[in-house]
């Protein structure tokens, strides 16, 4: 009798570990067969089906003198020598609103902190923010006259005189860009990020002092959304009319949220960009539209975020490159993710496994909202 439970609490462990291993490799390929297969058959079958990416950058483009309209917009606050004489990694553009004052400060005080990069990373990054005009106008002229205080203080402000509006992210890209190829072209790679984003300096830098090494060139990677359709209802703010894209599926790109560009590919979208039609305010879409006129792909990478937040873990840590969302947590989160215990956990064969198991919990389970794919889990 002893034997035959001692028998069936065996069998019910090893049932138990199997439907655990069968329920995980289902989950792992099954979202393997939605991002890798499904997302491909959206984005290149029914792309090429029912959207021509040729078309698509052909019928927008438009003469050089129609596109000045867009990008020359006049400069408030400049800092045209920043990158002079200087051997510089990465450019790095924060997209911020005039009134965000205490981000910009959190920012400059944990990942993009340049003193900080140098002395402990031994590169050279340099860290802009990118922002237009307050559009209220009753508020501007106070916002402009601190800004102008705040720039005295950091000299890291690069502004024009747009309005500074969600509809208006294209022209900051276009400033980006723009800047970039007058003023830093020697810079081997551009990052665009937004002001609410947590860069993980430490693992990008090294993970760019490689591809560097390596000499990357069409080099531009963040997490990628592919054969995304435009978005027709009007209450969206991300709402854009058949007038302005009357084509059935987006180009592949990267979430404005945070992507790195070779500078290769920085120069070219800049040169693409002179003769395209910038008036879609999707800024993230038009970078897709002006890499079509190159011949440029987006590369996914699983630890940048998108529009997700990266769970709050250690083993998260120790690869994370951006996690998205985050306003008031940057000091606390930059001093996680530099705690040199980071390192300690995952190093050995225990800590690989440990921590292989602790990002299947975080990542393989569904979630609400899910920053990194389950795949990550297993590298």
């Amino acid at each position: 009798m002893f034997v035959n439970v001692h028998c069936s609490r065996k069998c019910k462990l090893r049932h138990l570990m199997s439907t655990f291993f069968v329920v995980l490799m289902v989950t792992l390929h099954w979202e393997t067969l939605d991002s890798s297969i499904l997302s491909h058959v959206k984005s290149f079958s029914l792309r090429h089906i029912f959207t021509s990416l040729d078309y698509i950058s052909t019928n927008l483009t438009i003469s050089r003198e129609e596109a000045r309209r867009f990008s020359s917009h006049r400069y408030l606050i400049n800092h045209n020598q920043k990158c002079t004489g200087q051997n510089i990694l990465l450019l790095l553009f924060v997209k911020t609103s005039p009134q965000n004052f205490q981000r910009r400060q959190a920012i400059r005080s944990t990942w993009g902190n340049e003193v900080y990069i140098e002395e402990s990373l031994g590169v050279t990054v340099k860290v802009l923010f990118a922002l237009g005009l307050h559009p209220q106008p009753l508020q501007r002229g106070t916002l402009q006259q601190q800004l102008l205080e705040e720039d005295e203080r950091h000299h890291d402000l690069i502004q024009q005189d747009f309005l500074d509006t969600f509809h208006n992210l294209t022209l900051k890209l276009l400033l980006q860009i723009s800047w970039t190829h007058f003023y830093c072209p020697h810079a081997r790679f551009l990052m665009s990020a937004d002001d609410d984003i947590f860069v993980h300096l430490p693992n990008l830098i090294r993970y760019l002092k490689e591809a560097d090494q390596a000499g990357v060139k069409d080099f531009w990677i963040g997490k990628v959304h592919r054969g995304a359709p435009p978005v027709r209802s009007k209450e969206s703010k991300y709402y854009v009319s058949q007038e302005m894209y009357p084509w059935l599926l987006y180009p592949d790109y990267t979430p404005g949220a945070g992507y790195v560009l070779s500078k290769d590919v920085a120069s070219r979208l800049y040169q693409a960009s002179l003769t395209l039609n910038a008036s879609i305010h999707i800024d993230d879409v038009f970078l897709g539209i002006c890499a079509i006129a190159i011949g440029i792909s987006p590369q996914d990478h699983v630890f940048f975020s998108g529009e997700g937040r990266a769970p709050y873990h250690l083993c998260i840590y120790n690869q994370m490159m951006t996690s998205h969302g985050h306003e008031k947590d940057f000091h606390e989160l930059w001093r996680r993710a530099t705690d040199p215990e980071v390192q300690q956990v995952s190093s050995g064969l225990f800590g690989r496994l440990y921590c292989t198991l602790a990002k299947v919990r975080l990542l393989c389970i569904p979630h609400l909202l899910v920053s990194y794919p389950c795949k990550a889990a297993f590298l």
